[in-house]
């Protein structure tokens, strides 16, 4: 048995082994020196340590190599190995920038000037080897390169639109002023031309640095959710933009407050949308803070410097002001120095100064009993006036699209009047006497109301049975004309012209063929037939008008231009939401009725044939033949261009009608195929078929130069309206048209 050799055990051994029988042995090793030398000192006591124990080295702080050469070679290798970026797969630059490093060198642009296809808005001027010994290196300016993102996808005319704006907001084209007009025609891509100036307001300038930190898109309230898809669109998701399209007073508050407390260089929503109503609400929480840019979308509706919409956004502070406007006012003047005035205060005097030295040499000059010397100024004076709006407007018309969307073909549709409408038409002429109301020199209340009443007869009957059933002035005893057991409960097409040719359209369309369509009028009641016709004939459809919330507006919009919906028409108020929208789902669109200012019908005819739009478009304007309706479209046609004096409403028309023209709106001429057509004495037609192009130089069709043909059955290209010839409604192609017509059945 193995014993221990501690000193303690060996002692108590000693003590306790004396008095036994038998001792045991004492351990002894193997011999040996070192062994041997073990035993003795542990027989002597002096050294207790295990013979088979080594020695333990002492520690010490000290470094393994005390050599300062190999020191510092050792160091350096470390400080020479590459950082590794702790994520798999990462393939971005490696050791180029240091974080909390200022970069060294001559400072750069964002995007690279010299790549093929760079829009660069800002080139600095090249300095000579002298001057870039003394300049200053951080002063140096950079150029300002458009993301190729977005450059990649601009078309030429945007690539000009982009410059322009930005030169015109960065007071490069006027000094002193950072406003502009995008005066573009609908479908031209205003927008992503605006997106494309604020992404990169956003992000750079010569100076190497953002040139503003926070842009605010106003617009109307059904645009509000169309510029948020936009941007997300076209940026995809580089930036968060706010969108307010609704909510209870304190949250939009604290949403802009929080948007106007933002500031630094990485703003989080650097873009605030926003409809003109809820800014006109909120606007004092706006106006506590500066925005570096403010956009207004359908700028038109601030013509008139006195509404409070107008006078909110005036208020706000910010210098670098853009204004979008599809239809810009040509020949108002002093609509046109409200829009001016809105984007480049000052630039053209006050109102009283423009007043003096435009306005009134202006309209003097074009008197027709002016004098050579008042005629001469005024053409002066307006040269003067359009070099200056000029430099800060900008228009390029719907021409430039025939490059990049399908072919699309304007027709008017005119249609007889039915029986019905005829009778009622003549008995409430006779009746109501609007034109010896005329002859006392002014124009009353029930004029204007005479002319709704007209106009809604045109449409249909039903708009006007319960004036009929009421007995009211011009309609007394008119529901004796209706057919016996008539009830508005369901929609008739037969009774009116032109719907009964809407009704084959639909029809026509519908089985022949995937497309969609859409259905525009000014009034909602016509919208309400619309319905009733759509479920007799079992077609899906949808409706924007006045009464639809925003968020709803966008979600329906959004749906129906999905090619998988199975929603085939989408009626639409003009009044409502007819700017703007973007229904490229449907690629055929029927104007129900006429609106007094061709704005309007521009903006509503211009929802279908837009970017994006794949197939050929169609547009029918229905107009009813020999009525006030022909009239209405002569005005938006003349080459006078009192169309180009904008109307908002019916109200204002003694404003632009004088009271001969006014007395020939209440006439009804039954036996011409086309009045507008009859006016114009077209020479292109021969006993009413057209047989040549028009003249050169002809003063007789100048006015209708943007129709090309006048067509009568034989020579309509849409299988469409060559059907609903067919079906026996009676109605002319183009405003123009000759064929002599047949009667209802």
């Amino acid at each position: 048995q193995r014993r221990s050799l501690a000193p303690s055990q060996l002692a108590k051994r000693k003590a306790g082994d004396e008095d036994e029988e038998e001792e045991e042995e004492d351990w002894r090793p193997p011999t040996g020196r070192k062994r041997q030398k073990a035993a003795a000192e542990a027989e002597s006591g002096e050294c207790y340590r295990s013979p088979f124990r080594k020695p333990l080295a002492p520690l010490t702080n000290r470094p393994h190599c005390l050599d300062s050469s190999q020191h510092e070679a050792f160091i350096r290798s470390i400080l020479s190995k590459p950082f590794k970026v702790p994520i798999p797969n990462y393939k971005g630059p490696l050791g180029l920038r240091s974080l909390g490093v200022k970069r060294a060198g001559v400072r750069g642009p964002l995007h690279d000037p010299f790549e093929e296809g760079a829009l660069v808005l800002y080139e600095p001027p090249v300095l000579s080897a002298h001057d870039q010994l003394k300049i200053d290196k951080d002063k140096v300016p950079v150029h300002v390169v458009v993301d190729p993102v977005l450059s990649r996808v601009l078309r030429p005319h945007q690539r000009e639109g982009v410059k322009f704006l930005w030169d015109c907001v960065t007071s490069r084209r006027i000094p002193g002023s950072h406003g502009c007009i995008m005066a573009d025609e609908m479908g031209l891509g205003k927008t992503l031309q605006c997106i494309t100036l604020m992404w990169t307001l956003l992000r750079q300038s010569p100076d190497c640095k953002p040139e503003i930190e926070k842009a605010v898109v106003v617009s109307p309230s059904s645009l509000v959710r169309n510029w948020y898809n936009e941007v997300e669109k076209w940026l995809g998701g580089r930036i968060q933009p706010l969108a307010i399209d609704g909510g209870s007073k304190e949250e939009i508050d604290r949403k802009l407050a929080g948007f106007m407390n933002q500031h630094g260089r990485r703003v989080p929503s650097p873009i605030l949308i926003i409809s003109y109503e809820t800014f006109r609400l909120h606007a004092e929480v706006l106006q506590k803070g500066t925005v570096g840019l403010v956009i207004c979308d359908e700028g038109h509706r601030l013509k008139n410097s006195e509404n409070q919409t107008y006078q909110a956004l005036n208020s706000l502070n910010t210098p670098r002001r853009v204004l979008i406007s599809g239809t810009p006012i040509q020949n108002d003047l002093l609509e046109y120095f409200s829009l001016v005035h809105f984007v480049n205060s000052g630039i053209l005097g006050t109102a009283q100064e423009f007043k003096r030295h435009f306005e009134m040499p202006i309209l003097k000059g074009r008197d027709a009993d002016a004098s050579e010397a008042e005629r001469h100024k005024g053409e002066e004076r307006l040269k003067e006036l359009i070099s200056i709006v000029n430099r800060c407007l900008i228009r390029r018309t719907s021409d430039i699209l025939s490059k990049y969307l399908p072919v699309k073909i304007e027709q008017v549709v005119c249609c007889r009047l039915t029986p019905l409408q005829t009778e009622l038409y003549k008995n409430f002429l006779k009746q109501a006497k609007p034109v010896e109301e005329l002859k006392e020199g002014k124009i009353s209340v029930s004029s204007l109301s005479s002319i709704t009443s007209l106009k809604k007869l045109c449409n249909h009957p039903a708009l006007i049975y319960d004036k009929c059933v009421e007995e009211e002035e011009g309609f007394i005893g008119a529901l004796g004309l209706f057919p016996s057991g008539y009830s508005t409960k369901s929609v008739e097409p037969q009774l009116s012209g032109k719907m009964l040719v809407l009704d084959y359209i639909l029809a026509v369309t519908k089985s022949t063929s995937n497309d969609k369509v859409v259905l525009v009028s000014n009034y909602t009641q016509t919208l309400d037939l619309f319905e009733k016709l759509c479920r007799s004939r079992r077609y899906l459809y949808v409706r924007l008008d006045g009464t639809m919330s925003i968020k709803k507006r966008a979600k329906i919009v959004e749906r129906f231009n999905s090619p998988s919906s199975p929603e085939f028409i989408f009626m639409l108020s003009s009044k409502a939401g007819g700017c703007g929208l973007n229904l490229i789902g449907a690629n055929r669109l029927v104007m129900f009725d006429p609106d007094w200012n061709p704005a309007n019908d521009e903006q509503a005819m211009a929802r279908v044939w837009r970017d994006g739009q794949k197939k050929m478009c169609y547009i029918y304007r229905l107009l009813s033949t020999g009525t006030i309706e022909e009239k209405i479209f002569q005005r938006q046609t003349h080459k006078k261009a009192l169309s180009s004096c904008v109307v908002d409403e019916e109200q204002d028309v003694e404003r632009h009608f004088s009271l001969g023209e006014l007395k020939e709106l209440f006439t009804l001429n039954e036996t011409t195929t086309s009045d507008t057509h009859d006016k114009i004495k077209c020479r292109r037609c021969v006993n009413g078929h057209q047989v040549r192009p028009p003249p050169e130089g002809s003063d007789c069709t100048s006015d209708l130069s943007q129709w090309q043909h006048c067509a009568d059955r034989r020579g309509l290209q849409d299988p469409v309206l060559r059907a609903a010839w067919d079906a026996a409604v009676t109605f002319t192609f183009h405003h123009h048209s000759h064929e002599e017509q047949r009667g209802i059945p």
